[in-house]
């Protein structure tokens, strides 16, 4: 039975929650609620942003394979009828990422912020930052043996712009890291931008664009003072550092950076997030308690 809203606000109260830099002491953590609460308090002033894959989707072994739980499309689709501006920030095409997620009214961030779907537009509109180099990637892919990437268990995946080589289910993890590891080297010297994920390697055709820019630029866009970003993964780390450093010149005055912990969890999630949740089913109890 879905929570209303005032008992989505008492179960922040339980959830498994780690402030940053405490390696695990909760005694001076606030609680959730309490942080939230600069955001409900003004609406019309606040952005959520979240992270889809094992954000909002729990991680599955084919991407294609992910789904949105009904009650997290629910509380989306309430915050965005509330909030000022409620987006999806995504590794997945800006498009892909809508059909995931499956609510309207909401601003689709894709690609780690190559492209960016507003509501009511059909194209998603490229960083202009990419311009006459957005096939560069997928050049340097069709130039791949595909022998090496098929026996190592690597998967390619088309994003346009980038071009992604996911090894989730190889059949041997270090067989597969080595692959890509030599992939990475060969785009580099290629002009390439490698991009490390959970299990991924992405080929990007410039640098200096991630989660954090697209963030930047939809809260300077918007003007608001306060936001909430939650993410489970590396490149969601950019969008955390570019929220607190909003805090310090671009007159945010809230901040709230949400890791979603797992056990593939990168290395520095649980230090830099704010406060940490235990996956998706806990980050939907945050998105109801920011209703009430």
């Amino acid at each position: 039975m879905p929570l209303n809203a005032p008992a989505a606000v008492a179960m922040t109260a339980s959830l498994s929650i780690r402030s940053r830099g405490t390696a695990g002491d909760t005694s001076a953590v606030p609680a959730i609620a309490e942080l939230l609460e600069p955001l409900r308090a003004e609406p019309q002033a606040s952005a959520i942003l979240c992270d889809v894959d094992g954000t909002l989707a729990p991680i599955v072994a084919r991407p294609g394979d992910a789904t949105v739980p009904e009650e997290t499309r629910t509380a989306l689709s309430e915050l965005a009828a509330r909030y000022a501006l409620v987006s999806c920030v995504s590794g997945r095409r800006a498009a892909d990422a809508k059909r995931l997620v499956g609510v309207d009214g909401l601003v689709y961030v894709g690609i780690h912020g190559f492209e960016t779907l507003h509501p009511g537009e059909t194209e998603p509109q490229l960083d202009p930052a990419i311009a006459g180099r957005g096939d560069s990637a997928r050049r340097f892919v069709d130039e791949l043996t595909s022998s090496r990437l098929d026996v190592a268990g690597i998967r390619l995946e088309d994003k346009g712009p980038i071009q992604a080589l996911h090894w989730r289910g190889a059949p041997s993890q270090a067989a597969a890291q080595q692959q890509a590891d030599e992939v990475a080297a060969l785009a580099q010297a290629e002009g390439l931008v490698p991009h490390w994920g959970r299990k991924v390697l992405e080929l990007r055709p410039a640098a200096g664009i991630d989660k954090g820019t697209a963030v930047t630029r939809l809260l300077q866009e918007a003007r608001l003072g306060n936001a909430l970003y939650a993410g489970d993964d590396v490149t969601d780390l950019d969008a955390f550092r570019a929220l607190r450093g909003m805090l310090a010149t671009e007159g945010l005055r809230t901040a709230v950076c949400m890791g979603v912990g797992s056990d593939e969890a990168p290395p520095g999630l649980s230090d830099q997030a704010d406060v940490l949740v235990d996956g998706p089913e806990e980050v939907v109890a945050v998105l109801k308690a920011l209703l009430g």
